[in-house]
């Protein structure tokens, strides 16, 4: 089977990211992390809804009694979708005011996780942080340059977490129960110029990983092994979640920033959302945030 990939939204963000399907409404979420905004875009309609937000927006999550909760560059809040009120809830890295929160989401438990970089992207600053549904925040020391793709395994035995500049994705032995990540060891490393974004866990284990600076999406076996990559018309290629009535289409999303002119008239899509259809696997119902 041969994947068909479509730009089903070309927004043109400066950098887009974090998409999360909403299966209650049937809508894509996502965020431009650089003009900070968080975006909704309806399917199969593909209409769009935008809410600004006061500062960099890494990553969002479902709540289960509606609304957002966003990793934002001043810490973790709560986002009203009815009247756009953004709700801080803490700012646990404000000792670090180089770094941001990058990508995040929420395990089985309803437990949120971000990570945060620096924004430079030169110092080993980014740690990993889990919000609790009791709202209380645990840091997890990492020193990563850019964390990214975070996600479990279906049994919840194992944790996925990106150090892109590293180009690295880490598979950590997990406590489920405890919400701890372990033992780490190198799940696959991408080459030179590759860099690995986000990523999701597809029903079968298997994982997709976008690649910054790629022009792809690498699917990996359980094992680590390359299954195969799929071109997605855009080389800065960020993040991915399956969505759609069946969580059969793959949503890609992808940036602009930083390209020339030269670039953007090749990739004119470039910013744009993408469907992926064609697959052959599904994912898994979006976890939303417990608090």
């Amino acid at each position: 089977m041969t994947p068909k990939v479509t730009c089903i939204a070309d927004v043109k963000a400066t950098l887009g990211e974090g998409p999360v399907w909403c299966e209650r409404t049937q809508r894509l979420f996502f965020v431009d992390i650089k003009a900070p905004a968080i975006h909704a875009l309806s399917w199969p309609a593909c209409t769009l809804e935008t809410w600004k937000m006061p500062s960099a927006v890494g990553a969002i999550a479902l709540r289960e009694r509606g609304g957002l909760v966003a990793a934002l560059k001043t810490g973790f809040a709560f986002v009203d979708l009815a009247t756009g009120t953004v709700a801080p809830i803490a700012d646990p890295d404000a000792d670090n005011p180089h770094n941001r929160f990058n990508d995040g989401k929420v395990d089985a438990a309803g437990r949120f996780w971000a990570g945060t970089m620096d924004d430079g992207e030169t110092q080993a600053t980014g740690d990993l942080f889990r919000l609790d549904p009791d709202l209380s925040v645990t840091r997890f020391p990492f020193g990563f340059v850019v964390t990214n793709g975070l996600g479990w395994t279906r049994d919840q035995h194992t944790m996925f977490f990106t150090d892109s500049a590293g180009r690295t994705i880490n598979a950590m032995a997990f406590d489920a129960a405890s919400g701890t990540p372990g033992a780490r060891r190198i799940f696959a490393q991408t080459p030179d110029g590759h860099y690995p974004d986000g990523l999701c866990v597809a029903a079968d284990d298997s994982i997709i990983s976008a690649e910054w600076a790629g022009s792809r999406l690498t699917h990996y076996a359980p094992d680590g092994a390359i299954l195969r990559h799929i071109p997605i018309p855009a080389p800065l290629v960020t993040s991915c979640c399956f969505g759609g009535p069946d969580l059969d289409i793959l949503f890609v999303t992808s940036a602009r920033i930083g390209l020339d002119a030269e670039t953007l008239a090749r990739f004119p899509q470039s910013g744009g959302v993408f469907a992926v259809t064609g697959l052959g696997v599904r994912g898994l119902a979006t976890p939303r945030f417990k608090g």
